[in-house]
């Protein structure tokens, strides 16, 4: 006789029941998710019933439950991408002040370089009066040498 005829051709075995419902149930039990205080059975609820109703819900439960952790999740993830892009951030500044500090070192490059062609200009300069006024000077005394030297 199969146990849907010995069912119906005697009592029901409730603690039989559960523990074919826990059976089919692998790795978990009913009796490790906690019925939720939102709920309560109702008066006069056969057993069957009330042993479904709490396998159903436990069902529910164990879900929301890991909904719930799929949220906490999603903070962890949400405060792992702030705090990089607070990374970025900083990162960004220190690249901006970087290329600031390049551009102040070109212009401080920039300035040497034509402080220095200024000063060349100025020396290539005094050494043209210079040489003018040596060529002026020789030129007038060869004159005058050449003046007192002839006859």
């Amino acid at each position: 006789m199969t146990r849907i005829e010995q069912t119906r051709a005697g009592s029901l075995d409730l603690a039989r029941l559960e523990a074919d419902v826990i059976a089919t149930r692998p790795g978990s039990s009913l009796a490790s998710i906690a019925m939720p205080d939102y709920l309560e059975h109702q008066a006069g609820v056969p057993r069957v019933g009330a042993i479904s109703a709490e396998a159903v819900v436990r069902d529910y439960e164990a879900a929301a439950k890991e909904i719930e952790a799929m949220g906490a999740e999603l903070i962890s993830a949400a405060q792992k991408c702030e705090a990089m892009t607070a990374q970025v951030h900083n990162a960004m500044a220190y690249m901006r002040d970087t290329a600031a500090a390049y551009r102040e070192e070109a212009k401080q490059i920039f300035k040497r370089i034509e402080d220095c062609a200024l000063l060349t200009e100025d020396v290539r300069k005094a050494c043209e009066t210079a040489k003018r006024r040596l060529e002026s000077n020789i030129t007038s005394s060869g004159l005058r040498a050449e003046e007192t030297s002839s006859p």
